[in-house]
């Protein structure tokens, strides 16, 4: 009769608890074998779980779809694999800046001074603010000459006889997966969306906004994605500097944002406008403080552009309300009063908010004027 050696194991014992038996008694390990000890942490996790856990020298390690991270796109104020939110009064030139970066970005040339650091690639410009005829206008010549764009970059619309939405739980979940669905046909990396009224329900809702930053997020991390998102400012004092509170629906927005910036325009210099970066973290600001990248827009043949023109403060291109401005703005507001106009009309006309009028007529009244 044979017995088992008393070292030998009465069962054989799995390869990785062989592995750590091994690294305890102080056996080098082989690359082969020091793989193996790491495959169960790796799998520890499965895919469908909430979290996912590394030991922090792990995240150092980028895979090479990430390692390109940090490269520019629009100088300092977008980097590739952010999420970044332009904002800007009406009429200030979001969408002109925007078909201009998704252009240059396609072609991998600076726009301006700003540097594109990524090779040419497909991008996705989103356009849910103007209509065909108005699009193809502004990149018509007045002889007719048509702008070129480069063959990968897309202009997406809003299918008006989408018949889809049906199947799904809300209009919002239906954008998202058509997103979802062009960013893979295309094979696109670099999305542009124009503006983000257009893909909530309500534009002071926190929940309509948290949904969405949510879900672009989500689309963001899984794809790879860098997503500039355009966004509207409401009515602000043009005497303070552009801030990040100055967004819409500022807080929620601003906290899914990997960085931001704003055009703003001059009160000094007709026609002169900049950009101002409000929120940034993937590198230094891109601009000293209190300076800003001043532009205009201009239409050559068929071209409508921005061209920048350097740096500057921004403080002398703000509105200073001095008291002979206050003044003749009142003086304005109890004209226009005593020829019978509503207060409505009268802050239309004067460009400043109905609870101001209603102030004024009221010291007036109330000094029996």
């Amino acid at each position: 009769m044979s017995y088992r050696s008393t070292d030998e194991p009465l069962f054989e014992r799995p390869p990785e608890i062989e592995l750590i038996r091994s690294m305890a008694r102080g056996v080098k390990l082989t690359a082969r074998q020091r793989k193996q000890a790491r495959q169960p942490e790796a799998s520890a996790v499965t895919a469908d779980e909430a979290f996912i856990i590394k030991k922090a020298d792990d995240w150092l390690c980028l895979p090479p779809d990430e390692s390109a991270a940090g490269e520019m796109l629009f100088g300092g104020l977008w980097f590739k694999g952010e999420l970044c939110i332009l904002f800007a009064d009406t009429n200030a030139g979001k969408s002109t800046l925007a078909v201009q970066l998704g252009d240059a970005i396609s072609r991998g040339e600076a726009v301006g001074d700003l540097a594109v650091q990524q090779q040419p690639g497909p991008v996705l410009y989103f356009d849910f603010e103007l209509s065909a005829a108005q699009f193809a206008k502004r990149y018509t010549s007045p002889d007719g000459e048509l702008y070129r764009f480069p063959p990968n970059f897309y202009r997406v619309i809003i299918n008006p006889n989408g018949g889809n939405e049906r199947k799904f739980a809300s209009y919002h979940d239906y954008l998202i997966n058509s997103l979802e669905n062009i960013i893979v046909s295309t094979g696109s990396r670099t999305v542009i969306i124009d503006n983000i009224t257009a893909l909530r329900s309500s534009t002071e809702s926190t929940a309509a906004a948290v949904q969405l930053m949510r879900s672009l997020n989500t689309i963001k991390n899984r794809w790879g994605l860098s997503l500039l998102v355009l966004a509207h400012t409401p009515k602000r004092n043009p005497a303070r500097p552009i801030s990040r509170n100055d967004l819409q629906g500022s807080k929620m927005l601003m906290n899914f944002a990997d960085s931001a910036f704003a055009i703003g325009e001059s009160h000094a210099t007709p026609g002169l406008r900049y950009l101002k970066q409000v929120k940034q973290r993937s590198g230094a600001p891109a601009f000293s403080a209190g300076m800003v990248q001043f532009c205009r827009i201009v239409k050559q043949g068929s071209s409508l552009h921005f061209v920048f023109e350097g740096q500057g403060s921004e403080a002398p291109h703000l509105l200073i309300h001095t008291a002979r401005q206050r003044d003749a703005l009142e003086q304005q507001i109890l004209r226009l009063h005593a020829e019978g106009h509503s207060v409505r009309q009268i802050a239309s006309q004067a460009d400043c908010a109905k609870s101001n009028v209603c102030r004024v007529i009221k010291r007036m009244e109330n000094m029996g004027v």
